[in-house]
């Protein structure tokens, strides 16, 4: 559908067989697009903070506290290819607003929400909508700035706002947890995207691709399906067991269901994750070791969350300050990873960050009910975030280099869903290890004979509550560890550009 007649005369005209001019606002457009990226970016740590007391709040079980995280990184990551293609063809900015209202809707449904069930339900919304949002947003900066450059500077802007996002979603969480209520975690999305809304309809120019704009429906049911399939499976395995019927039934429809999906894809006249995109050997290998990078990342935020506010006692607002070590190092790495890059080539500053990010990891495994945060947590958490920062900056590069204007869309989803389907299944994954291993050291230690008193009975139990969580918390530290491992592993075996291979102009990878 052609955009409106304003639009269409606020577009600069060029002549035939040259390239169009960039378009004078784009700039202007980038703080829109930033003021979003930001409320995504806010919604994921907020929510971290917050966990413990939405828990409480409305009485949610330790096995399923787990929703109220993966109902939104599932929908997410599920649907981000379909946003992806539909931001492509439906237009980027309308999809852009559509995705920012619909984000704001679902916010208010949470922080309404008056039993866990209706808010792992507003998460998932959230999610859904979230997927129409973040893949405009990315696509918008790759049609609007077309000179390298300038598309350098714009993407350092994106990230710089995906990182600091983090560190004031982490301190704004905390702020209004503790001095207002965890509601307002999801209700300040509400303003931030009205402003959004109100500075792109005038500011931001439609675009979108050409040629064949056909969904894939079947490709997207299949997904989705899987991948909650999968995940639920994960989950039942704290109540059935790993060797159950209903656990391993619905592992295996997941699996099922997403060889369906490969197999759609490639007869597919329309497909929702196109092959080119996926199977060229470097990108590929960057997404692979995305999705084992979130695996390992999501539930460690989430288990340093509980350790702070519910081992170590702190306040949300003190549990937010503690965490954001993790942000500093992200921030420190990434700069030198920006300049390192075309230097020596994407490889071994990937492989660098994965095993210093799970040396990190390793280290919160030796954390104690008692421990120093100076001694302990603080140095395993500038650890993890500079192996985080080398890891995201060349991986971002190399996953979506080379990809044509009609596909924009759809690759910036493929990596926005490889962490967000592999924090999905970490999450789940985890959480469940982390079950299992408390319930195991419960059953383990308890005492042989009765304590002497009422009251010595309820300190002993006390004290063997917060052991068992700290051995959950650091066996789940360990799996996560194993993942970046697993990740560093993928990187060395698969990815082989050089930084020759690099573009300079925006043109396209050619490995051979």
């Amino acid at each position: 559908m052609p955009g409106s007649l304003s639009e269409e005369l606020a577009t600069p005209k060029s002549a035939p067989g040259t390239p169009p001019p960039p378009d004078p606002r784009r700039w202007i457009a980038l703080s829109v697009i930033a003021i979003a990226q930001l409320m995504v970016v806010l919604d994921a740590t907020i929510v971290n903070i917050a966990l413990p007391q939405a828990q409480q709040s409305l009485k949610i079980t330790d096995a399923d506290r787990q929703w109220v995280i993966t109902a939104y990184t599932l929908a997410f990551g599920g649907l981000l290819l379909l946003g992806g293609r539909i931001a492509d063809y439906w237009g980027r900015k309308r999809t852009f607003v559509v995705g920012s209202i619909g984000f704001a809707l679902a916010s208010a449904l949470g922080g309404l929400a008056t039993n866990g069930e209706l808010l792992f339900a507003a998460r998932a919304l959230q999610g859904a909508f979230g997927a129409l949002l973040a893949p405009a947003s990315l696509a918008l900066l790759t049609v609007l700035f077309t000179d390298a450059k300038e598309r350098a500077k714009a993407f350092a802007v994106y990230g710089a706002i995906a990182g600091g996002g983090s560190a004031v979603g982490l301190l704004l969480g905390g702020v209004l947890t503790e001095y207002a209520n965890w509601r307002w975690c999801l209700l300040v999305n509400i303003p931030i995207a009205l402003i959004a809304v109100a500075l792109a309809v005038p500011l931001v120019r439609e675009s979108r691709a050409t040629g064949n704009t056909r969904y894939d429906v079947p490709g997207t049911i299949t997904a989705t399906a899987g991948l909650v399939s999968l995940v639920y499976g994960f989950t039942k395995a704290v109540d059935h067991g790993w060797n159950s019927g209903t656990t391993l039934g619905f592992i295996a429809a997941g699996v099922v269901l997403l060889a369906a999906f490969v197999v759609i894809e490639v007869r597919s006249a329309n497909p929702l994750l196109p092959m080119r995109i996926l199977l060229d050997r470097n990108r590929g290998g960057a997404y692979l070791a995305s999705t084992l990078t979130g695996a390992g990342l999501m539930g460690t935020f989430l288990f340093l969350t509980f350790y702070f506010q519910a081992v170590l006692h702190y306040t949300p607002l003190k549990a937010g300050v503690a965490s954001l070590p993790v942000t500093a190092g992200v921030m420190i790495a990434a700069a030198v990873a920006s300049q390192l890059v075309p230097r020596v080539g994407p490889k071994l500053p990937m492989v660098i960050g994965g095993v210093t990010a799970a040396a990190g990891m390793l280290y919160l495994t030796q954390i104690g009910v008692s421990t120093s945060f100076a001694t302990h947590v603080l140095p395993a958490e500038l650890i993890l975030g500079l192996g985080l920062g080398f890891t995201f900056v060349p991986l971002s590069s190399l996953a979506l280099v080379g990809v044509p204007e009609h596909d924009a869309g759809a690759a910036s989803a493929t990596l926005n869903a490889t962490q967000q389907v592999g924090g999905s299944l970490g999450i789940a994954l985890l959480n469940t290890i982390y079950t299992t291993a408390v319930t195991n050291y419960l059953t383990g230690h308890a005492p042989t004979t009765p304590p002497a008193s009422p009251q010595a009975a309820q300190q002993l139990q006390a004290k063997l509550t917060l052991e068992g969580f700290v051995h959950g918390y650091t066996i789940a530290f360990a799996w996560g560890a194993a993942t970046l491992i697993l990740s560093a592993v993928v990187i060395v075996a698969f990815i082989k550009v050089r930084k020759d291979d690099l573009p300079t102009h925006g043109g396209a990878v050619h490995v051979g």
